[in-house]
């Protein structure tokens, strides 16, 4: 029987679930948000986010696309060409850049589709496959609840040649061990700074009612800044919480995680290190320099906006230091040794 390392990154509870592997498996042996009490290895559905042994061919195609394998960088910001303040006329969480972005790439045929994440109006999330600029509209706005955006790329990559990626850190770093190791169909990566997520009913059911004491009906905006959690309401209130009192409970993979600034994209966006209504955007390769350029001349630029990169730098050592102990203390667990921070 095989045994793919990333049978153990599951076993420690420290899968992301970006879905890369999902997407690359030649045998289909991988499934996600599948739920079954019965595990039948002739009957592929009903393996719960990880790997069916009994079908697994021992490619450990797998291993090579983990980004909990692969590690971590030490310094997150090596790889920065520029960093500047953007904003769009386009309605987003902030600026806008990434709508716009999207929308750009689509218009000038630079992809065939880009895969990301819509949201329900219960503040769930959807994996959609976007092939027109109209399709970004319906994925606006910062969602806080996770979704295994790059298990959507199997049927991608079969119909489409020049393949787009909006993710979280882990999602950009998946992405990029794909181009890298297995598909080259994937031409740009935009990437979004994360601190971490959460489980759709750990958002809805214990921290919007409970903790910040709202009906999750009256949400319309939630975002994190000025260390705190906001809700936003429909009568324009703003509610808030400090983030220790939500932290805890992000998915325990988030709490191992060393990556805030999506180190492997080609184009990092936030909300952090911008004044309100701005994005922060660091140009992390060439090609995603060429990307900007589709928008350049449609964006409002900011070259040196305030508090600046300096924030952005705090807050991705505030990550490695909460997260890097417990991170390194499963990697001593593993049976494999390529895992760390490099």
């Amino acid at each position: 029987m095989a045994h793919p390392k990333i049978l153990e990154v599951i076993e420690h509870d420290v899968c992301t679930s970006c879905g890369a592997c999902v997407s690359a498996c030649p045998a289909g042996a991988i499934v996600m948000n599948k739920h079954a009490e019965v595990r039948d290895p002739d009957n592929l559905e009903l393996y719960v986010k990880g790997a069916a042994p009994n079908v697994c061919e021992g490619c450990l195609t797998c291993a090579r696309l983990c980004p909990v394998i692969d590690g971590y960088e030490e310094d997150e910001f090596a790889n920065v060409k520029e960093f500047f303040g953007a904003k769009s006329t386009i309605q987003g969480q902030d600026g806008g850049v990434t709508s716009i972005l999207a929308k750009a790439l689509l218009e000038t045929g630079t992809v065939d589709c880009i895969v990301g994440i819509a949201r329900d109006g219960k503040w769930g999330t959807e994996l959609i496959i976007m092939t027109k600029p109209e399709d970004v509209d319906r994925t606006t706005g910062t969602k806080y609840t996770y979704d295994s955006v790059l298990s959507a790329l199997r049927e991608p990559f079969e119909k489409y040649d020049k393949i787009g990626v909006i993710g979280v850190p882990c999602q950009a770093h998946g992405a990029r061990l794909l181009f890298e190791n297995n598909n080259d169909k994937i031409v740009v990566i935009l990437g979004l700074l994360c601190m971490e997520s959460f489980y759709h009913d750990i958002m809805t059911e214990k921290i919007v009612p409970e903790v910040m004491g709202l009906d999750l009906d009256d949400v319309v905006k939630m975002d994190f800044g000025k260390g705190k959690f906001w809700n936003y309401t429909k009568d324009g209130e703003a509610h808030s919480v400090k983030i220790p009192e939500v932290a805890h409970y992000a998915r325990n993979p988030c709490h191992n995680c060393c990556d805030y600034t999506s180190v492997s994209a080609d184009i990092s966006l936030g909300s952090v290190g911008t004044p309100d209504g701005w994005n922060c955007v660091l140009i992390r390769t060439e090609v995603g320099k060429k990307m900007f350029e589709l928008v350049k001349d449609k964006v409002e630029i900011m070259e040196d906006p305030k508090p600046g990169m300096d924030l952005i730098q705090k807050l991705a050592k505030m990550k490695h230091d909460n997260n890097s102990g417990h991170y390194l203390e499963v990697c001593e667990k593993f049976t494999f040794d390529e895992c760390g921070i490099h």
